[in-house]
């Protein structure tokens, strides 16, 4: 008797387990894990990029507030600041995260640590001449690097050359002041971005920046990021990290853009061309009391320094006081405070004032 022939096995249709279904099953969620990110991607830069546009309408069309008024002015600061801090924190934050899920804090440390002190201080105050960041805007950033390793000196120097130097002030001083002024600030602003760095990083005051800042974490649980970890839980922790350190900074973030608000557009001019004047030997040292307390980027103050240009205040005086409104302020150091303890911000002022004071006393020496 013959036996019945054997039936071919019917083929897998991607759901019964049989072998051909996991390669499909697992293009198909990689394909719909990528369009995620490519949607919230796109939808990040649309916010980002109507940020300024959106309250442009909303505030002066619709409300019809004058955008140039103190009161005008302070609102439209304050929400457009406020929207594009926190975008830029959680994008950077998140892409960070991701970026250090591929090691771990104390491997990183160990490769940066290699190279040769000033070096990193030097590159990351040129990374600096090429993102324009103001004060604020450069923190997000500020926090990402600490949390991936970058030695705490070298991220400073970061921190200090993003708003004191970049293109937007180098275009806007070479068409006020000309060639010799621009350089000889781009100069100043190099050194004492790296050189406060680099005094910073000899200090060693990774101890004064607050934990959660080295920590990495996945579903509530610290982990150590030199695990292998699928995509997934990759892009997981990035939304994870980016939303816990929102978190926990939004209520600095609010005080300090609201601060850096109600300040806005403030400056004394005729208090400043009386006291800080060239017959005033501490007129640098006034020049940057009042610039700290500021908030502003280059753009928002070189229109000032030109005004007070025309009533006879001395360069080095201006720059100086340039220096330390777009590099120091208080919205800044309120942000930075969530993050870092009071005696590193108190070094990282110190430092950084006092570099620019003589930087103030060398310009007017020459110039």
């Amino acid at each position: 008797m013959t036996a019945p022939a054997e039936r071919p096995a019917p083929p897998s249709d991607g759901r019964s387990g049989g072998a051909p279904a996991a390669p499909r099953t697992t293009a198909r969620r990689a394909l719909r894990r990528w369009s995620i990110v490519a949607v919230v991607a796109l939808a990040w830069w649309a916010l980002y990029s109507v940020n300024k546009p959106w309250w442009d309408l909303v505030l002066g069309d619709w409300l019809g507030l004058d955008l140039d008024s103190r009161v005008g002015g302070a609102v439209h600061f304050f929400l457009y600041d406020t929207v594009k801090i926190a975008l830029l924190l959680t994008g950077i934050i998140f892409l960070v995260t991701v970026l250090r899920s591929f090691m771990s804090v104390e491997r990183t440390r160990r490769l940066l640590g290699g190279k040769r002190e000033g070096v990193g201080n030097v590159a990351a105050a040129g990374l600096g001449v090429v993102t324009p960041f103001c004060s604020c805007s450069a923190v997000p950033a500020f926090i990402g690097f600490v949390s991936a390793g970058v030695p705490l000196g070298v991220t400073m120097s970061f921190l200090i050359a993003s708003p004191l130097v970049n293109e937007v002030a180098i275009a806007l001083l070479l068409g006020l002041f000309g060639f010799g002024p621009t350089a000889l600030y781009v100069a100043a602003g190099l050194t004492i971005a790296t050189v406060a760095g680099f005094i910073i990083g000899r200090l060693k005051m990774e101890r004064y920046v607050e934990s959660f800042v080295f920590e990495t974490h996945l579903r509530g649980q610290a982990i150590d990021p030199a695990l292998g970890l699928p995509w997934d839980d990759r892009l997981r922790m990035g939304v994870e990290e980016a939303g816990a350190i929102l978190r926990r900074i939004w209520p600095y973030l609010l005080v300090g853009i609201g601060i850096g608000a109600f300040i806005h557009g403030w400056v004394p001019e005729d208090f400043f061309a009386e006291h800080a004047g060239a017959d005033n030997p501490f007129g640098v040292l006034v020049a940057v009391g009042i610039g700290i307390p500021l908030y502003s980027n280059a753009a928002g103050v070189l229109p000032l320094l030109d005004a007070l240009v025309a009533k006879g205040l001395p360069m080095g005086t201006l720059l100086a006081f340039m220096m330390a409104v777009v590099a120091l302020s208080l919205p800044e150091m309120v942000l930075l405070r969530r993050v870092l303890k009071p005696r590193l911000i108190a070094v990282f002022i110190a430092i950084t004032g006092a570099s620019i004071i003589a930087v103030g006393y060398l310009f007017n020496a020459i110039l």
